[in-house]
């Protein structure tokens, strides 16, 4: 672990400080790192080198709109093997809120998130993906079970 030195104004400092308190951080250190983590995730073209991830795709939309529910769901089905769950929920008579977990592919994973919110109709979209790493060590789950690795997050 590296250690870093760097100046702040008071006025951000102070915002710093109460992110904290509003997030319950013990320390600027945990607080910093977690605000850089999430800005080098966000606006990275490819996010935190990792092959893998999981993400929550979430994104409002207008469920009259010419079929997007429709294409919504069949990008899902298209890609049922990263398609972990999705939770639909009406905001009122038009509009509603879907959130889609995928895991798999980062570079794949975040394309179709992309296309996703790009639809047409979709008024409003926010990829929150969790970089993931391949834990190398291989185990078993009970007497006589295959032999298999998990990925962990890459935090």
């Amino acid at each position: 672990m590296q250690r870093l030195t760097i100046s702040l104004d008071d006025a951000m400092a102070d915002e710093i400080d109460a992110f904290m308190a509003k997030n319950g951080y013990s320390n600027r250190s945990e607080a910093i790192r977690d605000l850089v983590r999430d800005a080098l995730v966000r606006t990275s073209s490819k996010g935190v080198a990792t092959q893998n991830c999981v993400a929550a795709v979430s994104y409002v939309y207008d469920f009259d709109g010419r079929d997007l529910a429709l294409r919504l769901e069949r990008a899902q089905h298209e890609h049922h093997d990263i398609t972990i769950s999705s939770m639909r929920t009406r905001l009122d008579h038009r509009h509603c809120m879907e959130v889609t977990l995928f895991r798999g592919s980062t570079e794949r994973v975040r394309q179709i998130a992309e296309n996703m919110i790009a639809e047409k109709g979709v008024r409003f979209g926010q990829i929150n993906l969790v970089p993931m790493r391949a834990d190398p060590s291989h185990h078993s789950h009970g007497e006589g079970g295959h032999h298999h690795h998990h990925d962990t997050p890459a935090l």
